[in-house]
């Protein structure tokens, strides 16, 4: 596989992105495809195959800058990026969905922000298809150069600017490597998927750094609508992660994140830290 990695500066802090793959080799493709195109920081791909049979696996083989582990069967999300987690080389990581489409310097400004917000612990972006606190709304772009075009245009009104949160998705967050050595890594008992990264983000709140989103970065997110996916079991896994999140931290209701992180402070690691 050759693609354009452009003038990647090999002198940056590396950044590992990690991905985790079930089938959907088309917007794998298209994902990759997209970080070589947009992305001139110092970078390795570490990409999590969970039994794909829709020859995923054979083209992930072909991508260069990547380090592949492939799983017989499903480790769910939390299980393959605690596996990525465990062979990423990168100063700063990214869970990154396998379904998104990044845009032009959308590494370079989550960086920036994650390096120079004081006690920033995780950072997202701006998307089409995500938690409404990080959603645009009605947007009308219709091809992926109008995405891009609207991309662009976003980024330089919003140049630098972010607001603080009391959860992101874990369709795309950035982290120091440092962060999982304080906290860990990603609750398995949400597997196959699900409210993981909620907890872990209220594991990073309660260690005492702050979530931010980068408003400057936007990034296209198909979302599990264009998947041929059960939708009677995906609301099953839903409900049923719902139920192990809320009891997991004595809650009812997501709007009490900040009452729960007062609570639990200070950061146990007994109690808080997940082994990955």
């Amino acid at each position: 596989m050759t693609m354009n990695a452009h003038d990647l500066t090999e002198q940056s802090p590396l950044t590992s992105i990690i991905i985790i793959t079930r089938n959907g080799l088309s917007f794998t493709k298209e994902c990759i495809t997209s970080i070589f195109q947009h992305t001139k920081e110092n970078f390795e791909l570490v990409l999590i195959d969970n039994g794909s049979t829709d020859g995923t696996l054979e083209f992930l083989q072909t991508v260069p800058r990547a380090r592949i582990i492939s799983n017989k069967e499903n480790k769910g999300f939390p299980g393959g990026c605690n596996q990525g987690l465990r062979i990423a080389r990168g100063e700063n990581i990214v869970l990154l969905n396998n379904d998104t489409v990044v845009t032009k310097d959308w590494l370079k400004r989550l960086i920036w922000s994650l390096n120079n917000h004081y006690s920033c612990g995780i950072i997202g972006p701006r998307s089409n298809f995500i938690l409404p606190h990080q959603s645009i709304p009605q947007l009308s772009y219709k091809t992926m150069d109008q995405m891009h075009e609207f991309a662009n245009e976003w980024s330089q009104k919003n140049e630098m600017k972010s607001y603080e949160v009391d959860n992101l998705s874990g369709v795309c967050m950035i982290f120091k490597r440092d962060l999982i050595d304080k906290i860990g890594g990603l609750d398995e008992r949400f597997s196959p998927g699900y409210y993981e990264d909620t907890d872990f983000c209220i594991r990073a709140l309660i260690y005492g750094t702050r979530l931010l989103v980068a408003n400057d970065v936007f990034i296209h997110h198909y979302g599990s609508s264009s998947f041929k996916i059960d939708r009677i079991w995906q609301k099953k896994m839903i409900h049923q992660s719902e139920k192990k999140f809320f009891t997991k931290w004595s809650m009812t209701h997501l709007n009490e994140i900040r009452k729960v992180v007062a609570r639990e402070r200070p950061f146990s690691r007994e109690r808080h830290y997940v082994p990955f």
